[in-house]
């Protein structure tokens, strides 16, 4: 298990830094979030889920099922849209609303 970072869509604001357990996320040269050595992910999504600009996805390797699919999140006030995108491109969304998150 391991995220992936899109360089292209970080503003290298720094919350997925803030949020990493492992200390695993840094900036480079550009001022992007980076991770060096993915597969030290411990695999938390930490990261994705205080990524507000979506570019952080969270890699759903064999091992999970996932046959290859990435997992991104987009916030929209309480609610949270998982987006699992499998290497065929088919898109799958499921809606969290965080108020309900505790209630399981």
């Amino acid at each position: 298990m391991s995220i992936r970072i899109q360089s292209e869509g970080c503003i290298g604001c720094g919350r997925c830094m803030e949020v990493c357990p492992g200390n695993l996320i840094k900036k480079d040269e550009n001022g992007k979030a980076c991770i060096r050595r993915p597969q030290d992910c411990w695999g938390c999504t930490s990261c994705i889920k205080e990524c507000g600009v979506n570019a952080i996805g969270f890699y759903l390797g064999i091992d999970m099922g996932g046959r290859g699919s990435v997992l991104t999140v987009e916030k929209q006030g309480h609610i949270c849209h998982w987006r699992i995108e499998s290497p065929e491109g088919q898109v799958r969304i499921i809606d969290v609303d965080q108020r309900d998150s505790n209630n399981y």
